[in-house]
């Protein structure tokens, strides 16, 4: 039996991003002005340094990672590919199953991917602070960790909702040095707005990024980061299937299938596109892949949204792009997979699931937490609940190989530990948990308000 854990050199971690629009059917569709007009790359230098806005609208099939970049990376990278050999046996299937972990961060996610290199492309820009979003913690203790290694002052707006329900992040945040306040806020014109309306929203990612961009949007030496959904950060995050592609090659296997939570869609992106790039190059490994989604059922952005331009942020302060959208609006409930409580997806990852090139399901949080139990009970990592809708689903295809005697490889992408996420726990083990199933009358009356224009 092959090692359970395999391994790279530090001199083996990538050297180029991989950027999967060079490989599409078609080109992207362009980000668009709320009068239907196209977004130019002035408009978006308003919030981010220029070699962002390059890379957001960039062809270029692989784009150079900085040196200084790697450097960091090297705390941490490459990260291991495992295979779950317990969870294997204890399901009885004859599926190989491995998963990439990225909980050894620093920030104990893969968010600090994209953290460290937007940090380090504001400061060369001269950029002096930055603000963002956050739902679970994971992205804004990410980029308070990456501005406290280039010297830049973070302010943080994390949704209300898990502000209160994910204390120990916020303390990491404020522990690098950021600061964190709770959206909406009464920091911005957009938080008051919404406070006005909705004392008691438990807030969205919408929401906390409208507040995060209108802040930067208003000072010179302020940009704005963002966590997930564009171009720029899908690419930073492929170095994950970039490394899992060189572990399996050193034991001669290839995935039938590849596995990631989904939200905003840059950890499904990130271990999924590199292996979508050998199917697009005609890599005859890669010809049955299958690469799946998987969401909450409480936010199905993918598999209940619609195709088609909205807003990323409530207040329509952004650029509109091409996505599956719940529409711009669209609050939804409380979850404690707080980061994937986002009303659309990348419009990659939307790009593809249109063709048909991708798949997509919609897991309810009961099932979510039973499975991340039953993982961290046999491999010994407990995961964050983000994670969890991966494992659900990686379980459910290896019992389906159970089931047809098929011996295939599946991959899966752990994107985050769940040590700060123990009160989620704590509810499932004294069955407080609910589902939550978005009444479809609601998603109507949030996609009845999509943007329209031209």
């Amino acid at each position: 039996m092959e090692s359970t854990r395999i391994l790279l050199e530090a001199h083996e971690i990538p050297t180029h991003w991989y950027n999967i629009a060079a490989d599409l059917p078609a080109p992207p569709s362009p980000p668009l002005l709320s009068d239907g007009s196209v977004a130019r790359p002035e408009q978006l230098g308003a919030i981010f340094p220029p070699a962002i806005v390059e890379q957001e609208m960039s062809a270029e099939r692989w784009i150079e990672i900085p040196y200084e970049v790697r450097e960091i990376f090297r705390l941490w990278r490459p990260a291991p590919l495992v295979r779950a050999v317990r969870l294997e046996n204890a399901l009885g299937t004859p599926a190989k199953i491995f998963f990439k972990y990225e909980g050894i961060s620093p920030a104990g996610s893969h968010k600090p991917n994209s953290a460290v290199p937007q940090a380090y492309y504001n400061r060369e820009a001269g950029i002096k602070r930055l603000t963002t979003e956050t739902g679970a913690g994971q992205w804004g203790s990410s980029l308070a960790l990456a501005g406290q290694m280039f010297g830049l002052e973070v302010r943080i707006y994390m949704v209300k909702v898990s502000y209160e329900q994910k204390p120990y992040r916020r303390m990491m945040m404020q522990t690098w040095g950021a600061e964190v306040f709770s959206s909406p806020s009464s920091l911005t014109e957009s938080g008051r707005k919404i406070l006005a309306e909705m004392p008691d929203t438990p807030g969205s990612l919408g929401i906390a990024i409208s507040e995060a961009v209108e802040e930067a949007a208003g000072r010179a030496d302020t940009n704005y980061a963002l966590g997930s959904v564009l171009n720029h950060v899908v690419l930073h995050q492929s170095i994950i299937g970039l490394e899992a592609k060189k572990q399996l090659d050193k034991i001669g296997l290839y995935p039938d299938m590849v596995i990631a939570p989904c939200g905003g869609g840059s950890s499904f992106g990130g271990i999924a596109f590199p292996f979508l790039g050998d199917k697009a190059a005609g890599d005859k490994r890669a010809a049955n892949l299958r690469a799946i989604a998987v969401e909450p059922s409480s936010c199905p952005s993918l598999t209940r949204g619609r195709y088609t331009y909205d807003f990323g942020d409530a207040s329509g302060f952004t650029p509109m792009m091409k996505m599956y959208t719940l529409g711009h609006d669209f609050v939804p409930a409380g979850i404690h997979a707080g980061g994937l409580r986002y009303h659309g997806a990348s419009q990659l990852v939307s790009q593809l699931y249109q063709a048909g090139l991708i798949e997509a399901v919609a897991v309810p949080q009961l099932a979510t937490f039973d499975a991340g139990v039953q993982f961290a009970r046999l491999e010994g990592i407990i995961p964050a609940p983000e994670s969890c809708h991966a494992i659900r689903t990686a379980i459910d295809e290896a019992l389906k190989c159970k089931e047809s005697g098929e011996e295939k490889v599946i991959l899966f992408n752990l994107t985050g530990h769940g040590h700060f996420d123990m009160s989620s726990f704590e509810r499932y083990f004294s069955g407080r948990l609910e589902d939550y199933e978005y009444p479809a009358e609601e998603v109507e009356k949030s996609l009845a308000k999509l943007p329209k224009f031209g």
